[in-house]
């Protein structure tokens, strides 16, 4: 899950996208309850649209979380929607995360609000009108939708400044009606600023943001607080180490350490501090 922050919250996940975990981890949901569940999530705006402050993430079918059942996965995702948590944070280099969500949303038979948002995550290089018009056209044909609700632009290297060509072009889309809403995902403070600043309307950045990972708070708060530009936090359970399972445990292997989620965080913690530091968190 990825948390939507207003103000100076910190945002706390809570599930995993698929499996069964929607019903363990909320005591007495199951699929007869979900609708009284949907009423108790606070909302965002993010620009023009409102999403659930928690936010279900699709990384998990990239790779290196096993194998994922394509089948399930739509199913879960309307469990998922039904019980209020109907807005889906994906990306185009997710593996099928897009084309999952397409099929989710030509089978869904509800009417809870649906939304998708995807990231455009381009290889440096050269930023053509066209490269930024083919890989957007792609993402709406994958998710089965005319325009994006949101795109979160990534950029790898900052040292080639072709990200604002990207930005420009983005733009260009979003008025012709493609894009609804833009964003950025893992930019710095200061490359944020150069983007907003090349008349980028910016709705939110997604960054890392922990009780052990606040790099946010040394300049990026304040400056989305100014700008009103939200925070969608990931990561902020650390993978699940933030959890009774890990705490008062013996530090995990190498080979315990399962999926990618796992090896990521346990190397924030490591830089952060040690293991022994870590279990000592309240």
């Amino acid at each position: 899950m990825v948390m939507v922050l207003g103000g100076g919250e910190i945002g706390i996940t809570i599930m995993r996208c698929f499996g069964e975990r929607l019903r363990t981890h909320i005591p007495n949901l199951g699929r007869n309850s979900v609708m009284e569940m949907g009423t108790a999530i606070p909302a965002r705006a993010l620009g023009s649209i409102t999403v659930p402050a928690l936010l279900t993430g699709m990384w998990q079918v990239a790779g290196g979380h096993g194998k994922i059942d394509i089948k399930k996965a739509v199913d879960e995702m309307k469990v998922y929607t039904e019980a209020g948590f109907g807005t889906f944070d994906l990306a185009d280099i997710y593996g099928p995360a897009e084309v999952i969500f397409g099929m989710f949303l030509k089978e869904y038979p509800g009417n809870k609000r649906v939304q998708g948002l995807t990231k455009f995550v381009p290889r440096p290089g050269p930023m053509t009108r066209a490269i930024v018009e083919a890989s957007i056209d792609r993402s709406r044909k994958n998710m089965g939708v005319q325009t994006l609700d949101l795109v979160q632009f990534h950029w790898w290297d900052y040292e080639d400044e072709r990200y604002l060509d990207a930005a420009k072009y983005l733009i260009e889309l979003q008025q012709e009606g493609k894009i609804l809403e833009l964003a950025l995902t893992n930019f710095d403070t200061h490359h944020m600023k150069r983007i907003a600043d090349s008349s980028c309307r910016l709705v939110s950045n997604q960054v890392a943001y922990s009780i052990i990972d606040r790099r946010p708070e040394k300049k990026m708060v304040y400056w989305c607080l100014e700008n009103n530009v939200k925070i969608l936090a990931y990561g902020s359970l650390l993978g699940g180490f933030l959890s009774d399972k890990y705490f008062g445990k013996p530090e995990p292997t190498r080979r315990e350490l399962t999926t990618s989620s796992l090896v990521k965080y346990k190397y924030t913690i490591d830089q952060w501090g040690d293991w022994n530091l870590f279990q000592v968190i309240d």
